[in-house]
């Protein structure tokens, strides 16, 4: 639910987030329901994906070594750290191999990564996080603390509500990684070419947030994933 403004990081405390927090203030009912929502169907959907996430997890450890889990620090609502839950794809320690964000044709990525990274299975553990209220099925992509560092006073407000798993900058950047594939360099690009871009999109979803307006997000969402 939304904190008392006074009870908000003092970097957020901003009249350039203020517009968005007090937005969200009228919308108390759609905020109760989405986190209902939340712990509703990421629970049932533990449970109807686990066969299929059990034969994930066993074709990741045939395919590489490494664990079956890639665990990342990232930032959620009003600035609190967690750590994600993704199926790993990678090859074992492949950040310390390359930039934290990922190129089209990334030699890092497994064969079985690749195929969950297209269809956007490697997310489903992120079911977990919805589950602890780190995330939520819709909302701005959780980031790293270094890029997260690099908001402007108006992306602070994208922090107002937990990291989601999808949001309609996620469906407009599905190809990011090949925007970036063709950057002289992958972090400059990222953070100052697409990442203002993909937040025009999601201080607009503040701004016009509702229940209704999510469930959309996530019904567009399957059909993005699907074409």
């Amino acid at each position: 639910m939304l904190r008392e403004w006074d009870r908000l990081p003092q970097s957020m405390r901003t009249e350039e987030v203020r517009p968005y927090y007090e937005k969200l203030e009228h919308k108390k009912i759609s905020l109760f329901l989405k986190r209902v929502f939340d712990i509703v169907m990421s629970a049932l959907m533990l449970i109807i994906l686990s066969p299929m996430m059990i034969v994930v997890s066993t074709a990741i450890v045939l395919d590489s070594k490494g664990g079956v889990f890639f665990r990342q620090e990232r930032v959620t609502q009003y600035g609190r750290k967690f750590k994600i839950f993704k199926f790993r794809t990678m090859v074992l320690n492949a950040e310390q191999l390359g930039t934290q964000v990922t190129v089209k044709n990334d030699m890092r990525v497994t064969k079985v990564g690749a195929v969950l990274r297209k269809f956007r299975i490697d997310e489903f553990p992120q079911l977990i996080n919805i589950l602890l209220n780190d995330m939520s099925f819709v909302g701005t992509r959780p980031e790293v603390t270094r890029y997260v560092k690099r908001y402007t006073p108006e992306m602070m407000a994208t922090l107002l509500l937990p990291a989601g798993i999808t949001s309609e900058a996620s469906i407009r950047y599905k190809d990011e990684d090949k925007l970036l594939e063709v950057a002289a360099d992958v972090e400059d690009t990222y953070v100052n070419k697409v990442l203002p871009e993909k937040m025009k999109y999601n201080l607009k979803s503040i701004k016009e947030f509702s229940f209704i307006r999510e469930i959309g997000t996530m019904l567009h969402t399957v059909v993005a994933v699907i074409k």
